[in-house]
């Protein structure tokens, strides 16, 4: 897993370019679930990942910019939405989705450590709204669907349905330090459908947007 210079996406899927950066996000996920953002450097990771010190330091430059082509890679690699046939289906898989990944022991402790980051370096903070905007981009469809099966009142804001999931899943790990259990998804996912059918993320007059605008 290796890769040479160049910006994510500019040289051919599968060369020695694409396992270098693998094997480096890789490398810079590990450590930063292990030790937090402010202790990342790219010195270490370069080892972690086997690749030249020059190449990581030519390629990323910071350790913000490897965290935002990590969360960018993320976001890439996640899995699709789920399609059930019904608003309230659809919302559990996402929570339950969310779960899993909060629960898991790297991917809890590196979501932890990147929303720490956001809070004082900008470009963590810009990367972490890009990874989320992706996310909801991809499962705002199911409120859009429900909405023209009539389960949600027209003008439903799909991206704040979406938020309402994973908002209290974030919550409970981040206030208490304990990742959400199978009931706590079960009940965010039912919590925001509940709303949703009551209408409170429905604009007056039934106009509201049914994405999260555009992502960059």
């Amino acid at each position: 897993m290796a890769h040479e210079c160049g910006e994510p996406g500019t040289v051919r899927p599968g060369g020695r370019t694409a396992r270098v950066r693998a094997a480096v996000l890789e490398a810079a996920g590990d450590a930063l679930a292990e030790q937090g953002f402010d202790r990342l450097d790219l010195a270490d990771i370069a080892r972690r990942a086997e690749v030249g010190k020059t190449t990581v330091y030519r390629r990323w430059g910071t350790v913000a910019g490897l965290v935002a082509d990590l969360l960018g890679d993320m976001a890439e690699q996640s899995l699709p939405r789920t399609d059930t046939g019904s608003l309230a289906g659809d919302l559990k898989a996402n929570a339950e989705l969310v779960r899993r990944t909060l629960a898991d022991p790297r991917q809890g402790a590196l979501f932890k450590a990147v929303i720490a980051a956001a809070t004082t370096d900008g470009r963590t903070a810009e990367a972490l709204r890009r990874f989320y905007e992706t996310r909801v981009a991809e499962w705002a469809p199911c409120v859009t669907l429900a909405a023209e099966r009539g389960e949600v009142p027209p003008g439903t804001d799909a991206a704040e349905v979406i938020r309402a999931v994973s908002a209290p899943l974030y919550y409970r790990l981040l206030t208490t330090g304990t990742p959400p259990d199978e009931a706590a998804a079960e009940r965010a996912a039912e919590a925001a459908v509940a709303a949703a059918r009551a209408g409170c993320f429905a604009a007056p007059g039934g106009d509201a947007a049914t994405g999260p605008g555009p992502t960059t």
